[in-house]
């Protein structure tokens, strides 16, 4: 009988006690937090401006294009789930919080940087990105999986649409995990 009597207690308590995942924080914002917010959605929006000034500074109308088209396919994807999976933010404000428009504004940047111009582009808008996705989750708009999903969704269209860029001196660079650390790789195309 007592484990019965255990399960139905158990039973109780998880039903009236609300899941404190999913609970608004509603605790305003304070100023470190809020400037936090707004620096992040300044370095989103800085972002595929400066991979577009980028492709203007190597005379690259290929990668202008790939670059719009690219973000537009991001943003407006993220866009249209926002609007089709109904999530509240963990502010309770509203129900659009899945995937991160804001994180995918700059992760279309970032994305287009590593695949048209390697790492050595790529890493540092991959950082920012990565500041821009924190500015999002610790002003409570966003959970972390809202952010990462709009990584991904840029990721996936670089992956498809963009080519990387040919470079005047045929050199190419990459940058390899290893075993044991990492590779680094020079070639030269005759």
């Amino acid at each position: 009988m007592t484990f019965f009597r255990a399960t139905a207690l158990l039973a109780i308590m998880t039903t009236a006690t609300p899941a404190f995942a999913f609970t608004p924080n509603t605790a305003p914002l304070t100023k470190s937090e809020k400037r936090i917010e707004q620096i992040g959605t300044g370095v989103a929006i800085a972002l595929p401006l400066v991979a577009g000034g980028i492709t203007l500074l190597k005379h690259d109308r290929v990668g202008a294009a790939q670059l719009l088209v690219e973000s537009a396919l991001t943003v407006g994807t993220a866009f249209a789930l926002k609007q089709i999976v109904k999530e509240r933010r963990p502010n309770g404000s509203d129900y659009k919080s899945f995937p991160s428009d804001t994180t995918a504004i700059a992760a279309s940047g970032s994305s287009f940087l590593w695949a048209r111009y390697g790492w050595q582009y790529g890493l540092p808008a991959a950082g920012l990105t990565e500041f821009v996705a924190y500015s999002r989750i610790q002003a409570h708009q966003h959970r972390w999986y809202d952010t990462l999903a709009s990584s991904a969704i840029a990721a996936g269209y670089s992956a498809v649409l963009v080519t990387p860029f040919k470079r005047k001196y045929n050199i190419d660079t990459s940058l390899e995990a290893a075993p044991d650390g990492a590779v680094v790789r020079m070639s030269y195309a005759w």
